[in-house]
């Protein structure tokens, strides 16, 4: 198991979560506080708890006791942070839910809405909606006295999207999740596309049952991304804007006012040819998250990265293989990257030095072939 190194965790937590009003002010504080006010509106006599835990998480909450099977691949380090061989950082705040579910248990409370916000870390793709940090914001309505099923989720649905994004078009789709029976995945509809904004779905019996609250208890869980949300409601097109100290952007990330574009810098694109092995893996999630490990403090000037074409030792040339000295069982990928930080225009020789960054990392091979 991968284990992150002092430096890399110092690092991991030393990034601002913009949902903490300790840390200053950001529109996404004002997203989570509407979304409070709306539900506190709908259940006026249900209690709300208000949570913000430690980032470093035991392991068993943020997988085991919401139900993650042992041999889940999202355990995987490939795509989990392992702190130590028990704790990780949290892939999503409902690694808040057990600790309080466990805590209602041992309360006289019998309906509870768990309100917990905050950065979590991925191993995610590099595009205009991903980051390996996203802002997540949990909402689990528990009850023994009122049953909670899909009318209510539906009108939990319901009061979220129009709340955040009244008048826009949205759907739910079916979606399983080890911590809900009747999941929904929540879609928006943007121009003629449908961005995910969030999962849902009937909180299950056996993660209720784990934390103490026996069958008279039921509820409802909902998880919407924080960014996506924020990014629908003001028109932004880059998640890296909501982190831009650029004054003419910062300015735009305290209120949920529609944004106002600032010149865009010109993007700076770099083709690659590199040559790995027949199992590197090059999936979105773990090519962004090795892209991003080699840009270090740059990561934020990768507008996107992708592979745009993979061709196997058998499919090349003669000439080809020669070339790049390439080995039966490896194969040449082709990956573009796309440089374009929000705050300042890259200049030749800076672009050249990010994309020597990212061929290092990504190339297994003898020769070094750099195509612009």
């Amino acid at each position: 198991m991968a284990v992150l190194t002092t430096s890399e965790l110092h690092a991991a937590l030393a990034l601002r979560d913009l949902t903490d009003p300790a840390q200053g002010p950001h529109a996404l504080q004002l997203i989570v506080d509407s979304i409070r006010t709306a539900l506190n509106g709908a259940w006026p006599y249900t209690e709300t708890w208000t949570r913000r835990d430690h980032p470093v998480v035991p392991l068993a909450d943020n997988y085991d006791n919401l139900g993650y099977a042992a041999d889940a691949v999202t355990r995987d380090a490939r795509y989990t942070r392992y702190a130590s061989d028990g704790e990780v950082l949290r892939s999503h705040t409902s690694a808040m839910i057990p600790p309080a579910l466990r805590e209602l248990a041992r309360s006289d409370s019998t309906d509870v809405l768990m309100i917990c916000a905050g950065i979590c870390y991925r191993r995610d793709s590099v595009d205009w909606q991903h980051t390996g940090t996203p802002h997540q914001l949990d909402l689990w309505r528990i009850s023994r006295d009122v049953p909670l099923g899909e009318p209510e989720l539906e009108a939990m649905i319901e009061r979220l999207v129009t709340t955040v994004l009244p008048g826009q078009t949205y759907r739910t789709v079916p979606a399983v999740h080890p911590y809900t029976t009747h999941g929904r995945q929540i879609d928006v509809l943007l121009d003629d596309q449908w961005i995910e904004v969030g999962e849902c779905g009937v909180a299950a019996p056996a993660v209720l049952r784990r934390a103490g609250l026996d069958e008279r208890w039921t509820g409802l869980a909902m998880g919407p991304g924080l960014d996506r949300l924020m990014m629908l409601r003001k028109g932004i097109r880059d998640i890296r804007l909501l982190r831009s100290t650029d004054p003419r952007v910062a300015g735009q990330m305290l209120d949920l006012l529609p944004y106002k574009a600032v010149s865009a810098m010109p993007a700076v694109r770099r083709d690659l040819s590199v040559v790995v092995g027949a199992d590197t893996d090059l999936s979105p999630e773990l090519l962004g998250d090795r892209v991003r490990a080699a840009l270090g403090e740059a990561a934020d000037a990768a507008e996107s990265v992708e592979v745009l074409s993979e061709t196997s030792y058998e499919q090349l040339p003669e000439a080809a293989r020669a070339r790049l000295q390439i080995a039966p069982g490896q194969r040449n990928v082709l990956v573009r990257l796309v440089l374009r930080p929000v705050d300042h225009t890259l200049t030749d020789a800076e672009a050249n030095q990010l994309r020597d960054q990212v061929y290092e990392e990504l190339h297994e091979g003898p020769v070094v072939e750099l195509i612009g």
